[in-house]
């Protein structure tokens, strides 16, 4: 008797268990969330301490491209006011606890002369402007990266530590280049990484090769894994794609799961200067990261179709610690787009997306819907 109330009780316990587990597959599957987390093997004291837990808000924009049109619209006396470009959109831009964008142009400034297409240099300003609205850090891996040659960049590099911008994918040295950009918020790490996939055809001189960051798969894998040790989220900044394709190509995507598969938790595109889809993609080894295919354009001199809507792309990071366990989740990402106005090459300026009747006069009524419809073909943007 006793020997058959023992099967009972092992046959019940096996059951139970396997219906656990459909369940967390079942509530797994079906969630826009991704939890990762980390411990250390063996049980000691700090597992018993009490959880601590903390969120920010990670974000980015697309590109800062100043075409001199740009910067002439901007001009005022002997400086330019990118300020009332932005005017209408700075408040939003403040709400991420973190906020990336990619500037595509060099910032040296005046001293060597500023220019436009197909060679950008922009001056000083727009690097005030943007800090000033809420930007936190910048990229600068990117084509058009050494448009002016390498002292063209170093003095734009000077420039955004002169004035306190962090930036990531160009270097002064060596030593800049072999250093994980880590910025910290209410006790999350968050490590920044960016690469571009070339350079206009621009040779690097040779023992320059730190001056920008280009593709390379084993240079990629041995910064990924280097940042997970000094972060608790990798951020891959990347120039990727083919310019006004709206959607992905299988380079993007199989690069995509590359990163993914090497670790990285969100992935911030850029270059093809048009809007692409946001998906999840889940790598070999269970983990999931989010990807922004491209971010588009943010401020530009382009008006031609779809390049002069943008927007930010914002995702809410959780950490909870207890003891040594570390968790990590992060939620949906929200999007909120953006539409640069223009007269004649004239007149920039920035509006929520929402709520513009040039974009709406341009487009059609329907132009927000179906730009948020668009960036959820591939996945998942709230």
């Amino acid at each position: 008797m006793q020997k058959k109330t023992y099967l009972l009780f092992v046959f019940f316990l096996l059951l139970f268990g396997i219906i656990g587990i459909i369940l967390i597959n079942t509530i797994d599957n079906s969630s826009s969330t991704y939890k990762e987390v980390r411990s250390n093997s063996g049980r000691d004291k700090e597992n018993l301490a009490k959880e601590e837990s903390s969120e920010i808000t990670l974000a980015a924009i697309g590109d800062i491209l100043i075409h001199d049109r740009v910067y002439n619209d901007a001009r005022e006396g002997n400086r330019f006011n990118f300020d009332k470009m932005l005017d209408n959109i700075a408040s939003e831009l403040k709400k991420p606890d973190l906020l990336i964008a990619n500037q595509e142009t060099i910032v040296a400034g005046e001293s060597i002369g500023l220019s436009g297409y197909p060679a950008f240099n922009s001056p000083h300003d727009i690097a005030d402007s943007l800090k000033k609205a809420g930007i936190d850090i910048v990229t600068t891996a990117n084509n058009h990266a050494l448009d002016r040659g390498v002292d063209a960049q170093k003095l734009s590099l000077d420039y955004l530590n002169q004035i306190g911008l962090p930036h990531v994918g160009t270097y002064l040295s060596k030593d800049d280049q072999d250093k994980v950009v880590v910025l910290e918020k209410k006790g999350i790490k968050v490590a920044y990484l960016a690469y571009t996939y070339g350079l206009n055809g621009i040779p690097i001189p040779e023992g320059k090769e730190y001056i920008v960051n280009l593709l390379d798969k084993k240079r990629m894998s041995n910064e990924i894994q280097k940042a997970k040790k000094e972060a608790d989220v990798v951020v891959m900044m990347i120039h990727w794609g083919n310019e006004y394709q709206r959607f992905p190509s299988n380079e993007q995507k199989e690069l995509a799961q590359f990163f993914v598969d090497e670790g990285v938790h969100i992935i911030f595109g850029s270059h093809p200067h048009v809007l692409q889809p946001i998906e999840w993609v889940k790598g070999h080894n269970g983990h999931k990261g989010l990807v922004v295919y491209s971010l588009g354009n943010f401020l530009s001199g382009q008006d031609e179709e779809y390049r002069d809507i943008g927007g930010m792309v914002t995702v809410t990071v959780k950490k909870k610690q207890l003891g040594k366990q570390t968790s990590i989740t992060m939620e949906a990402p929200s999007f909120y787009p953006t539409f640069v106005s223009s007269k004649a090459e004239k007149d920039y300026k920035m509006y929520p997306l929402q709520d513009s009747q040039h974009a709406i006069n341009k487009y059609s009524p329907s132009i927000y819907k179906e730009i948020m419809e668009h960036m959820q073909k591939e996945g998942q943007a709230d």
